[in-house]
């Protein structure tokens, strides 16, 4: 006799989010935890491991230190705390610039070990090949252009793109190329508004805006930064929707008060202790 539960839910495929272009607004978070999955899972569309991790859970400087293991480590966590979310993990840097081949290896190490329904990587012309090679062979692909934090050395930072006519012209090129080679959607990052628009209206993917237009096909943030976790610094496109680190650290302070103070733990929370 099996002892297995019964599904009872569904979780939105990448056909079903790429099906959304033109439609009802796709809803795309951060999330690297099992149990902030948990919470967010009802309220969106996608959930993406994304390698932000890096800057927002480890204190790094930017992504350029975050590892395949890493990614794999919380995409699963992801995965086991979400039931209906499409799930997609980032490919982190050195992981797929390499070669096709190479690209392959890791993102066939991550889908396996996580369960995730795709991954997402960074580059429009230049990684046109490698995302026609997953695709090819199963691995469904969420693009990256604009502002690519992977190559923010590249741009001298982290740059508004596209506010010159040459600029605009190329990311238009770029986001075509990760549309003709197989992407099912593309995030569009810190770029121009008029750029990303025209984008939205020339690709046949979905696009999905951060700091970019909301005539995007639908929208992505960072979880920390809108929930006021993350205070290191806060981007334009940023709005707080919540301060929840002042009440972290006001719920701490008190913990630490009433330690000092010994007034916790009570007899209410202790064992083998008479209540009076």
């Amino acid at each position: 006799m099996s002892t297995a539960l019964p599904i009872n839910h569904k979780r939105l495929s990448v056909r079903d989010i790429g099906a959304r272009k033109g439609g009802a607004p796709i809803v795309c978070i951060t999330s690297y935890s099992a149990p902030m999955a948990k919470l967010m899972d009802d309220h969106v569309d996608v959930l993406l491991v994304g390698d932000s991790i890096g800057m927002v859970l480890y204190g790094l400087e930017n992504t350029l230190a975050v590892s395949v293991d890493m990614m794999v480590n919380h995409g699963a966590a992801v995965v086991r705390g979400s039931q209906t979310s499409c799930v997609i993990v980032d490919m982190p840097f050195g992981s797929y610039q390499g070669s096709p081949e190479a690209a392959f290896d890791a993102a066939a190490h991550i889908m396996s070990e996580t369960g995730c329904a795709g991954v997402k990587l960074e580059g429009g012309c230049v990684m046109a090949e490698t995302i026609e090679f997953l695709v090819s062979r199963g691995v469904p692909v969420m693009g990256h252009v604009g502002m690519t934090p992977q190559s923010a050395n590249v741009f001298g930072g982290y740059k508004t793109q596209g506010k010159s006519d040459e600029d605009a012209r190329l990311l238009l090129e770029d986001a075509k190329a990760v549309a003709d080679s197989g992407a099912f959607s593309m995030v569009i990052e810190q770029t121009m508004e008029p750029v990303a628009r025209k984008i939205t209206e020339e690709v046949l993917i979905p696009t999905i805006g951060i700091g970019a237009s909301p005539a995007c096909d639908g929208q992505i943030i960072v979880a920390e930064d809108i929930l006021g976790i993350f205070q290191d610094f806060t981007p334009k496109f940023v709005k707080r929707y919540a301060e929840l680190g002042a009440v972290i650290s006001d719920a701490v302070q008190t913990y630490a008060d009433e330690v000092r103070a010994r007034t916790f733990p009570s007899p209410r929370h202790l064992y083998g202790v008479k209540k009076g």
